[in-house]
């Protein structure tokens, strides 16, 4: 019988790819965030590069042509595998970093936080879409996902064990909410514009990157209806959270 692939091995990209293509409700939710990369893009300035970290098998291409696709795991259609930890890039050549839940699996934010501080232009902006503890979302976090979840972590590093299989599920809000003081004097050029939280259910619903799903594509805008209006009453009900941060 054939063992299954490790999460941290490129041979899965097959794979990915069919389960975001595949998924209409992923892939609207995909789609979404990249809506958001884009309205974050249009705040920024005009020249430097646009780039995101942790693209795996995901589209955001066809969406925004400008962005450059990079992964720390050799995928097909990359332009670049890029360690968020040490940025390829000079300095204040980037106007945008974008990443969609891919914060919590840097093993050292602190040290991408400084790159991200020196590579980006004045003006230019990070759009972390990650978790975010809320009511429903913080036992699953704990308990049931696969991946670690350490609140309770005196520290923005950890061990990892690899790029996806390792990860502290608990970092943005560490670092954003817990820690904002800490993030504000260690660096004093980024500046948080935005902590929003959202998406109470959507992601669970589509069953995220497993195979299963429990909703059609058709059935998204109905749920984003629900999601937003959940999330509206009681945003601690939220699961994932939109981070902007900008470089002064």
């Amino acid at each position: 019988m054939t063992r299954p692939l490790s999460l941290d091995d490129p041979a899965r990209a097959e794979l990915l790819r069919r389960r975001i293509q595949g998924k209409g409700f992923l892939r609207r939710f995909y789609g979404e965030v990249y809506s958001r990369y884009a309205e974050s893009l249009s705040r920024c300035p005009g020249e430097g590069i646009a780039l995101e970290l942790g693209s795996g098998m995901g589209f955001v291409q066809e969406r925004l042509p400008e962005v450059h696709k990079t992964d720390v795991l050799l995928y097909p259609g990359l332009d670049g595998v890029v360690d968020a930890t040490h940025l390829p890039f000079g300095p204040s050549s980037l106007r945008f970093i974008g990443m969609l839940d891919v914060f919590h699996h840097i093993p050292d934010v602190g040290a991408f936080l400084s790159e991200a501080e020196r590579c980006l232009r004045p003006g230019g902006r990070i759009l972390i879409v990650d978790q975010y503890p809320g009511w429903l979302s913080e036992p699953l976090y704990r308990y049931v996902h696969t991946e670690p979840y350490r609140p309770e972590a005196r520290e923005w590093r950890f061990d990892t064990t690899g790029p996806l299989s390792g990860a502290n599920g608990a970092l943005a809000w560490i670092v954003f909410r817990r820690d904002l003081r800490v993030f504000e004097r260690r660096y004093p050029r980024l500046r948080l514009e935005m902590y929003r939280p959202h998406s109470p259910l959507r992601y669970w619903l589509s069953g995220g990157l497993k195979a299963w799903t429990l909703v059609p594509g058709a059935a998204f805008p109905v749920a984003t209806g629900v999601d937003r209006m959940i999330a509206r009453i009681w945003p601690r009900m939220s699961s994932f959270v939109d981070i902007e941060v900008r470089k002064v």
